[in-house]
């Protein structure tokens, strides 16, 4: 492994370990904290060098940190990517790197089901920069090429889409907007939030994507004990996103970084196993009477199966559900029953966690949205979204039983 160049072919566990320290060296095992905001000089020729534009000048933890650069290097050498930059959450790392890329007057042409915080910095912050967004049908693609328009400077996609788990046909998009810029003359940059697949379970720059941004608080993380965000993509895109972030502040804490790299060395085996308990529990729910429909990419009756089967290495760790309530209860009233009476899963709001996590979609990704934006993003009052942890399985399953049959 003395060969620096043979380390892409490296399998995605050891890059997730190591990143690209395969050779022998001296120093530690675990990546130090840089626990500092600011960094010492020799003399003046360290800021001189800096202002020069010379990037392996420590100056400000805002600007760049040791231990962050060594996570977002194993973060691109995981990912593929030439480049990658950390934030502070997921949140931070879409905004600005929406804001990298757009400028007042132009437009986002995006897929409809997206996060509810995205969706809602679309509609409520973007406008206020004359930045608009225009949503496509992704099942029928063609309707792409009424919506971009000289103005257009991002396809914005979500895949599998948060929470209702649709799949979108990365490759046929990105071929649309291809044959668009030369159309156009223009660059519009492809975007993905690959939260919910992981790069474990879908690599998007294979499929033409440009960019993807992810909320390293879920899978990257893993244990409910960081917040975090990365971008990833060529050096040229990148180095433009870390400008803007300098300014609009949303780097990545020192400590934060280290918690992220110590999680990464699990990351495949914890994927893994939740791809496995996820599949187990989905085949177990949609069994189970009191449930109305189990939306799962690994499942037959996902209306996408084969499209996730063709664009997909694994379907991920999330599980959404419709309750079926018997007794009289309105299905919000028995999606809240049901979450109220786990023993095992844990009623939170995030996911991507060690722990099985359950939430209702329109108290919590989907909140302070009218009932004809739920229906836009598919999301129903009885939903339930489960982040699958690496618990035993068959403890899962009971669980749920249980809590289904009050309802």
């Amino acid at each position: 492994m003395a060969n620096k160049n043979a380390q892409r072919d490296i399998s995605l566990a050891t890059k997730a370990i190591h990143g690209s320290k395969l050779y022998a060296y001296q120093g530690p095992v675990s990546f130090p904290i840089f626990q500092t905001s600011t960094f010492r000089f020799e003399n003046s020729e360290g800021p001189m060098k800096f202002a020069k534009g010379d990037p392996s000048v420590y100056v400000y933890t805002r600007y760049h940190n040791p231990t962050v650069h060594d996570v977002e290097e194993k973060l691109a050498l995981m990912e593929g990517a030439e480049a990658a930059a950390l934030f502070s959450s997921g949140m931070a790392a879409i905004s600005t790197a929406l804001l990298a890329v757009t400028r007042a007057g132009e437009e986002i042409v995006s897929t409809p089901a997206l996060y509810g915080g995205t969706y809602r910095f679309f509609r409520d912050e973007l406008p206020k920069l004359d930045i608009h967004t225009k949503y496509i049908n992704p099942d029928r693609p063609e309707t792409l090429d009424n919506a971009v328009t000289e103005r257009t400077s991002v396809l914005y996609l979500e895949s599998p889409t948060n929470p209702t788990l649709d799949v979108v046909d990365i490759a046929e998009l990105v071929k649309r907007t291809r044959a668009m810029e030369k159309w156009l003359g223009k660059k519009i940059t492809v975007m993905i939030d690959n939260t919910f697949a992981t790069i474990l379970n879908q690599n998007p720059f294979r499929l033409g994507v440009d960019v993807i941004v992810e909320s390293a608080t879920k899978y990257l993380g893993g244990h409910s004990d960081v917040m975090a965000g990365a971008v990833l993509g060529s050096k040229e895109m990148i180095s433009r996103v870390k400008t803007s972030a300098k300014y609009y502040g949303g780097c990545a804490d020192p400590f934060a970084a280290y918690l992220l790299h110590r999680s990464l060395k699990t990351f495949q085996l914890r994927v893994e196993r939740q791809n496995e308990n996820a599949m187990a529990l989905a085949r177990a729910l949609e069994k189970h009477k009191r449930v109305r429909r189990v939306i799962y990419p690994g499942l037959s009756s996902h209306p996408k199966h084969k499209l996730a089967k063709k664009q997909m290495t694994g379907f991920g760790g999330m599980v959404t559900f419709e309750v079926k309530p018997s007794k009289g209860l309105a299905p919000l009233e028995a999606a809240t029953a049901v979450c109220d009476h786990l023993h095992v899963a844990v009623n939170a709001s995030s996911l991507g966690g060690v722990e099985t996590l359950v939430s209702i979609p329109v108290y919590t990704s989907h909140v302070f949205m009218s009932d004809e934006e739920l229906a836009q993003h598919g999301v129903a009052k009885g939903m339930i979204r489960v982040s699958v942890g690496v618990e035993g399985i068959e403890d899962l399953i009971a669980d749920f039983s249980q809590a289904l049959s009050i309802i």
